[in-house]
């Protein structure tokens, strides 16, 4: 399969569209249309990653965090960046991170590392509302059903655990078609009446320009009809970190021990803690600790994350647990995830986890 192929796979995963403001997501350094001989995966690339590809023979990697994250006026050799982009250009090696779009999906990097802990009831902690679009479309009343089922099929009407959703409801259109038309009913030149039904669904935004085609193609007027409104519904499949509940509550030590263990924590951090048992869990990869008024909202008694600055501490001894992992460590079952979702796309695919440890940080003991 080419490299391109692989790619969409992801993207039908983990959507670009859905990468935060900030982020630089996507390919990095590479062209797509060649036949992929193997994928690395990785957390960061590093000069050691692009020499463990070359050395496979593979010409993909795939990374958590963007090699080039920051705009590059320059690539002079002088820092890693620059020397694995032209190590992976010599080697006509393709670059590619899925980062905060991975992050933002229901079943992404946090719900990986909530199935670590063992929570279930998993759900995003704190929802996007500002990536949904309602559409408006009248439609001929034999054509309602045709059409709505084209619409679904493009990824409209999801809310929730529900799919297929939408509202109908019956009218009366009038147009006259001019000079130069092929109306699919009526005559040019006088005003015709029709019976139509007003159909509403919603989609993802970043859908629009698919569904859009879609209405087009199965809609049979030469010019439909049709309204995108924007929504400020939250979107309970998109979002930021995720919580969810432990089988059984634990008491704050024992659970600190269970994290630690499961994600391989050299040296764990965390608040004061009381006798209060952790039941509900929330959660979020790498630098979360913007979600802990998210978490505490949601009843959350324990939130885990990458990275909780100094004075983010204060305050909450009596109100949550609060836990700090390490960026890498907490991130570190994303591999796992990369390797999961593209081995079932392409079970005939050499993919290999890397064997390099990436983490800048060290400990001493």
């Amino acid at each position: 399969m080419k490299v391109r192929e692989i790619l969409e796979s992801l993207e039908h995963f983990a959507p670009l569209p859905l990468q935060d403001s900030f982020d630089n997501a996507g390919l990095q350094v590479g062209v797509t249309e060649v036949e992929a001989t193997g994928t690395l995966l990785c957390l960061d690339v590093t000069e050691a990653v692009v020499d463990e590809a070359i050395s496979l023979g593979f010409n993909l990697i795939i990374s958590h965090h963007p090699l080039i994250f920051k705009s590059c006026k320059s690539i002079t050799g002088k820092d890693y960046i620059g020397r694995c982009i032209f190590k992976a250009i010599k080697n006509d090696i393709v670059i590619y991170s899925a980062h905060t779009n991975l992050d933002n999906v229901v079943k992404g990097v946090n719900a990986k590392m909530a199935e670590k802990i063992g929570l279930k009831n998993i759900r995003i902690l704190s929802a996007r509302n500002d990536a949904l679009l309602k559409l408006v479309v009248y439609v001929p009343s034999e054509y309602v059903g045709s059409v709505r089922e084209a619409l679904f099929a493009a990824g409209c009407g999801c809310i929730g655990q529900y799919d297929s959703c939408s509202y109908s409801c019956e009218g009366k259109g009038t147009f006259r078609p001019l000079e130069g038309t092929r109306p699919f009913c009526g005559v040019i030149g006088k005003l015709h009446t029709a019976s139509e039904v007003r159909v509403e669904t919603i989609l993802p935004a970043h859908r629009k320009a698919d569904v859009l085609q879609v209405l087009l193609d199965n809609h049979p007027y030469e010019e439909p009809a049709f309204d995108f409104y924007p929504v400020r519904n939250d979107w309970s499949q998109v979002g930021v970190g995720v919580v969810g509940e432990l089988e059984k509550p634990m008491e704050c030590r024992d659970f600190l021990w269970k994290v630690k263990q499961t994600f391989g924590v050299e040296c764990i951090r965390h608040n004061g803690f009381n006798d209060r048992k952790i039941a509900t869990v929330a959660l979020c990869g790498g630098a979360g600790a913007f979600l802990i008024p998210q978490a505490l909202h949601g009843k959350a008694d324990a939130f885990v994350t990458g990275e909780i600055k100094y004075h983010e501490y204060f305050g909450y001894e009596n109100d949550i647990l609060l836990v700090q992992t390490g960026h890498y460590e907490s991130e570190r079952y994303t591999i796992e995830l990369f390797s999961e979702v593209l081995g079932k796309s392409f079970p005939g695919l050499r993919i290999r986890q890397t064997e390099c440890n990436t983490n800048p940080i060290k400990y001493l003991y």
